[in-house]
């Protein structure tokens, strides 16, 4: 079992950033070690999106519509994974969820098999 804990989301306008923080708490965090880790996002009307990835050898995956304004990363020492978003743009609006799976696949195509509670992100014009 992989706990995942999101925080960071918020209101921004347009062209702003925002950091997603993604925690792995106490003993489950060697279990995530072994799990590639992302974000997926949900908006409403719309099917979910794998948005970033980076598997446990510095894999990275990044979907054509963040490429360039987003960033992953993994903190190893600090347990937590971060998702850089910069240049933000009204599409963007979603709830973010980090995500964790030991396939590659569900990771990108947003239907991993541990995910966080999620945590909204809303961007204005």
């Amino acid at each position: 079992q992989v706990q995942l804990l999101e925080s960071g989301g918020g209101s921004v306008q347009a062209g702003e950033p925002l950091t997603l923080t993604c925690a792995a708490p106490g003993s489950t965090y060697n279990s995530s070690r072994r799990y590639s880790l992302g974000n997926f996002r949900h908006a409403p009307g719309l099917a979910r999106e794998g948005v970033a990835a980076l598997d446990t050898i510095g894999r990275t995956y990044y979907a054509d519509s963040v490429k360039g304004r987003f960033t992953i990363s993994r903190d190893n020492d600090k347990n937590t994974l971060h998702l850089q978003m910069n240049n933000l743009k009204p599409e963007d609006t979603a709830m973010y969820y980090c995500a964790a799976d030991r396939a590659w696949t569900p990771l990108i195509s947003g239907n991993p098999t541990y995910s966080g509670q999620g945590t909204q992100v809303t961007v204005s014009s």
